[in-house]
């Protein structure tokens, strides 16, 4: 008797479905929190991270 045989029999492909379902729910929160207006300046400090070589200067703090 294969694995396959074993998890077929037993029928958890239930589980599978809620797994899909949850998966989905988070990537769309993700999503829907990535995209918010209000996140887009954290995003836009973020973004240039990889390109600056000096201290990271917050524009908070360039702008005093």
């Amino acid at each position: 008797m294969k694995l396959s045989d074993i998890m077929a029999a037993a029928g958890l492909s239930f589980y599978a479905q809620v797994a899909l379902v949850l998966f989905l729910i988070v990537f769309v929160a993700i999503a829907i929190r990535t995209f918010l207006p209000s996140r887009s300046r954290e995003l836009d400090e973020a973004a240039r991270l990889p390109l600056e070589d000096g201290p990271v200067l917050r524009p908070s703090l360039q702008e005093r």
